[in-house]
Parts: structure tokens; C-alpha cells; sequence
């Protein structure tokens, strides 16, 4: 699939079947979230922040999502932002993911969005190499942070700074 046949565009409310979807196959991989079910819609619009909601489209269907999470509600913490992105089974190692998230470093940066962060699992190679491509850095790796059917996994915090603030790690 050739990159520029991928549009980019704002989430809206009736594109969430499609999205829940594919959080559903994220999910099910075991791999790319603790989440063991898709929220409501409601649940979902209510953590996640509305001016950075992003879907891929490629052939007229969501090939993608990604948003971002506030970290905290405390006033200090406001530029920092946690990134979510899946891609659909159907069309992932396609650059759709490089794409949309290259995207949502934008529009975070519009929004003065200073640090986004991901926490993602060791075994998700693919996830860790686009954030680490676009320049996410490895902070650490949480190790046991959480348990999921029955076992503790890990993740690796990834962070990027933007230069926006001048708290670029550079700086």
C-alpha cells in the first residue's frame, strides 16, 4: 500500500464501531494493552483527550486510531500526555502506523503537549520500533507493573519530548 493513498482525520463519535473494532484485535493479541475489554464509547470519550483523536483511513475504511490520555489531572502535568495506537490487523507493517503517529506528534505539539509517554510491552516489537523511529527514548522498563491473566508483565516507558516548551532532553 503506497503511504499517500492514507488519510488522515480527526475521530468523531461515529467512527467508534470501526475503532472499537480494532481495539478489539489489540486486545485479543495479549500484547498491546492491560484493557481485557473495549469501554463504551462513552467510557472511552470521557479518558481520553478530545483534541487529539486521530483516525487512518486507507480504501474508504479505519486501517487506524491513536489518541492521547491525560497522565494526571494536576495542573503541572498538563502538557504530558500517554499515546495510544492501534492498527488494524489488515493493515499493519504497511506504515500506516508511522503515519498516524508522526500525525498525532502534531497535533499534540498544537495543542502544547510538551512530553507524550508509552508504556508498551517487550513483546510488541512493532509498536516499540515506530515510537523509538519518531523519536520516543527509552526511560526504563517497569518491571511486574501490572498483572494480566494470571501473570505480571512488564513494560518499557518510552517518552518524547517536544521542543515546543524547551524541555527537550537536548535542552
Amino acid at each position: 500500500m503506497n503511504e499517500s493513498h492514507i488519510l488522515i482525520r480527526k475521530m468523531t463519535k461515529d467512527d467508534w464501531r470501526q475503532v472499537a473494532g480494532i481495539y478489539k484485535e489489540g486486545i485479543d493479541t495479549g500484547n498491546a494493552t492491560f484493557q481485557q475489554e473495549v469501554p463504551t464509547w462513552a467510557d472511552w470519550d470521557s479518558s481520553h483527550l478530545k483534541s487529539c483523536r486521530l483516525i487512518a483511513e486507507a480504501h474508504h475504511q479505519i486501517a487506524g486510531w491513536a489518541a492521547l490520555s491525560a497522565v494526571s489531572k494536576r495542573k503541572v502535568y498538563s502538557g504530558v500526555a500517554e499515546v495510544s495506537i492501534y492498527i488494524s490487523s489488515n493493515y499493519r507493517e504497511r506504515g500506516i502506523g508511522t503515519k498516524l503517529l508522526e500525525s498525532l506528534i502534531s497535533a499534540s505539539e498544537k495543542e502544547n503537549i510538551w512530553t507524550l509517554q508509552a508504556g508498551i510491552f517487550p513483546e510488541n516489537a512493532s509498536s516499540l520500533k515506530i515510537h523509538l523511529k519518531l523519536g520516543f527514548r527509552r526511560v526504563g522498563i517497569r518491571e511486574k507493573i501490572g498483572e494480566m491473566n494470571g501473570n505480571w508483565r512488564d513494560t518499557i516507558l518510552l517518552e518524547r519530548r517536544s521542543s515546543i516548551a524547551g524541555v527537550h532532553p537536548s535542552n
